[in-house]
């Protein structure tokens, strides 16, 4: 039994978690500068606690992508750090490297499932790559048990191309815990959903990620699944910001986003997908 909701209730007490709670994701005054001279992220600092979903909110060209693809190793950042269970993720190579890539999970906005392969075999992938040393059978019958988490362990033998969208988010995310990861990345989990299936899918996350005591950080528009899913959330400056764009307006609990009166969270708040309001 974890204890995300003592988590839950001391954050929305006091904005922040306990100091003596240790990070399992930090991030140090980051920037990125593109080669032809645009800064998309300024000064970004943030940390990430066990077992806390935090998002990461903000509109069209504030950075959010570029944020994400930096903290899981796929763009460097031009300085600051991102620190990983306390490792710098920037100068970790090899069998380090990978070690701390067992314990993070990634939830892809496209879902990024491979046609060639049943929805089994989409999920037993990781668990192959990692685990080449443990028995077969036993790697099979976690990726259906992870199937079977996500309601899915009858439809194993289907291809992406045969199931829905909404079935696709799910055995996405199956496979990203198919690791039991200390630490979930996800990118638009929601994206192009109903409202119903959005529902389904952020309550499926928030119960799956719990029930394997995982931090989450989830990037998104939707302001629906912000406040239903997050304990703590930063929010970027976008293009229409001027000197605020990339970098933090707002940083705290879903109620400290209701309370503000900055003008620039508060037109996102209000005229954001979901429609609101304090």
């Amino acid at each position: 039994m974890n204890n995300a909701a003592t988590v839950v209730e001391a954050a929305n007490a006091a904005g922040t978690v306990p100091d003596a709670e240790v990070p399992v994701l930090e991030v140090v005054n980051l920037t990125k500068v593109f080669p032809n001279g645009r800064t998309v992220l300024n000064g970004i600092s943030f940390k990430v606690f066990p077992e806390e979903t935090f998002v990461i909110l903000g509109g069209s060209g504030c950075g959010k992508s570029t944020l994400l693809n930096i903290l899981i190793g796929v763009l460097e950042p031009t300085s600051g750090e991102v620190r990983i269970f306390g490792q710098d993720l920037h100068r970790l190579k090899g069998q380090k490297l990978k070690e701390l890539h067992i314990r993070c999970g990634m939830l892809f906005q496209s879902g990024a499932l491979i046609e060639s392969l049943s929805l089994l075999g989409n999920v037993h992938l990781p668990l192959r790559e990692h685990y080449r040393q443990v028995d077969p059978a036993v790697l099979v019958e976690t990726a259906r048990l992870k199937l079977r988490m996500v309601g899915l362990e009858e439809h194993g033998s289907k291809r992406p191309s045969g199931i829905s969208g909404g079935m696709k988010k799910r055995v996405a995310l199956a496979r990203a815990l198919a690791l039991d990861p200390d630490l979930v990345f996800a990118d638009e989990p929601t994206s192009g959903l109903d409202p119903v299936s959005t529902q389904e899918i952020d309550e499926m996350f928030i119960r799956l990620t719990r029930r394997i005591g995982a931090a989450a950080v989830v990037v998104t528009h939707d302001i629906a699944s912000f406040f239903r899913i997050a304990h703590r959330a930063i929010m970027l400056g976008g293009e229409r910001d001027g000197a605020l764009q990339g970098r933090i307006i707002i940083q705290g609990t879903p109620e400290q986003f209701r309370a503000s009166d900055h003008p620039v969270v508060r037109r996102f708040l209000d005229f954001g997908r979901g429609g609101f309001s304090s």
